[in-house]
C-alpha cells in the first residue's frame, strides 16, 4: 500500500536537485499522474513529467524525467516499447480491458471451439504494420474532448484507424479456463514490441473480434521504453529508500538519455559555443550528393567535456544544409576544447 503524502521523505537539502530520467516500476492501481505527484516530493522539485501512460492497470516502466530532462520526454514517448500482457478471449468490455463493463459473452460452445491454430494465425495477421482502431477509453480527442470522457458520458464514440507497427507478437502459453462466473474462456499469455501509438487493449479487442469471440485485456506490464528496461527501474518504495538514507536518486543522466535515444555528434568547443548561442553548424551527417535527405533525424550534441549541449537537426538543401539546434540545453555556455574543463569568458575558435 503506498504511504500517505506526509510520509513521503523529502531530499537532503544539502544535494545538488537531480536533473536526468529516472526509471519507476509502476505499481498497479496508481495513475501515471500519481507517480508524478510522487516523484515530485522525492525529488524535490515540481519539474517534473512522464512519457508514456500507463492505466491503472498496468505496471512496469513509466520514464520519469526531472528538471532539464522533461524537456527530453517528447523524444522519449516516441520509443518503440515492449510488454507482458494476458488477453483474456471470450468476452468483450466497454473499455477493452479488465477495469471495464463486460458487454458481450461468447456462447460457450464458440469458445470451446476456438483452437490453439486459429490463435497463433490470427496473431499472425495482427503483427507487422496494421491498421489500428484506438480504443474508446483512450486519451484521443474527439471533437475536442478526450474519448475516454465522452465515453464515460455514456455517448458512443468512433474513433478513425492510425497505422502502427507490431514488430513482435509472440504467444507464450494459451490456457483454457473459467471466470468467476463459470464461463469458458482462454487466455492468451504474450509478449508485444510496438511502436508508439499502439494499444495493446485493442489488440486483444480485435484478436477476439478476429475470433468471432471478443476479447479484453485483463495484465499489462511494460517492460521496455526504448533503451531503458526493467533492469534501469526502481519501485517508489526502493526510491523512497533512497531519498530516506540520504542519498541521490538513481538518474540516467541527459548524456546518457541522449546517448541511448539518439546518434551522438562529439563537437568542438567552436561548434558547442555556437549551438549554445543558437546558431546553426555544419551538418551532422555530411551532406551526400545522392539519396534522400532526412530533416526529421535527430542528433545528440555533445561537448568536449561530454556535457549536452543540444539536439540537432539538418536542414537545407543539398550543398547549403547546417545542422539546425531545435532543443538546447546549455544556453550561452562557453567550452573549452579539454575534456573536463569550462573555458574562460571568450570562446575557443
Amino acid at each position: 500500500m503506498a504511504r500517505a503524502p506526509h510520509d513521503v521523505p523529502s531530499p537532503d537539502p544539502s544535494l545538488p536537485t537531480v536533473s536526468g530520467l529516472v526509471v519507476v516500476d509502476k505499481p498497479t492501481g496508481w495513475t501515471s499522474h500519481d507517480v508524478v505527484a510522487r516523484m515530485r516530493r522525492l525529488a524535490g522539485t515540481r519539474k517534473v513529467g512522464h512519457a508514456g501512460t500507463l492505466d491503472p492497470m498496468a505496471t512496469g516502466v513509466l520514464v520519469v524525467g526531472v528538471e532539464k530532462a522533461t524537456r527530453l520526454l517528447t523524444w522519449v514517448v516516441g520509443q518503440d516499447k515492449t510488454y507482458e500482457a494476458t488477453l483474456r478471449l471470450g468476452q468483450a468490455t466497454v473499455t477493452d480491458d479488465a477495469e471495464g463493463e463486460l458487454v458481450a459473452a461468447a456462447e460457450p460452445a464458440a469458445v470451446e471451439a476456438v483452437t490453439d491454430e486459429a490463435v497463433t494465425a490470427a496473431v499472425a495477421r495482427l503483427t507487422g504494420a496494421i491498421e489500428q482502431v484506438p480504443a474508446k477509453v483512450s486519451a484521443i480527442k474527439v471533437d475536442g474532448r478526450r474519448a475516454y470522457a465522452q465515453v464515460r458520458a455514456g455517448r458512443d464514440v468512433e474513433l478513425a484507424a492510425r497505422p502502427v507497427t507490431v514488430s513482435a507478437f509472440d504467444v507464450h502459453r494459451i490456457t483454457r479456463t473459467r471466470d468467476d462466473a463459470g464461463r469458458p474462456v482462454l487466455d492468451v499469455d504474450a509478449t508485444v514490441s510496438c511502436s508508439t501509438g499502439t494499444y495493446v487493449r485493442a489488440l486483444a479487442r480485435d484478436l477476439g473480434e478476429a475470433l468471432g469471440v471478443g476479447g479484453h485485456l485483463t495484465a499489462l506490464r511494460r517492460t521496455r521504453v526504448g533503451a531503458l528496461t526493467l533492469e534501469h527501474a526502481s519501485t517508489l518504495d526502493q526510491l523512497a529508500a533512497d531519498v530516506a538514507a540520504g542519498r541521490p536518486l538513481p538518474v540516467t543522466t541527459l548524456e546518457q538519455a541522449a546517448a541511448g535515444l539518439f546518434p551522438v555528434r562529439r563537437l568542438t568547443a567552436a561548434e558547442a559555443g555556437d549551438l549554445a548561442d543558437g546558431r546553426r553548424i555544419g551538418p551532422s551527417a555530411g551532406d551526400p550528393e545522392e539519396g534522400p535527405l532526412d530533416n526529421d533525424a535527430v542528433t545528440a550534441g555533445l561537448a568536449p567535456d561530454g556535457r549536452l549541449v543540444a539536439l540537432l537537426q539538418d536542414r537545407g538543401d543539398r550543398g547549403a544544409r547546417m545542422a539546425k539546434p531545435v532543443l538546447v540545453f546549455l544556453p550561452g555556455e562557453r567550452f573549452s576544447a579539454a575534456p573536463g574543463t569550462t573555458a574562460r569568458p571568450g570562446r575557443d575558435r
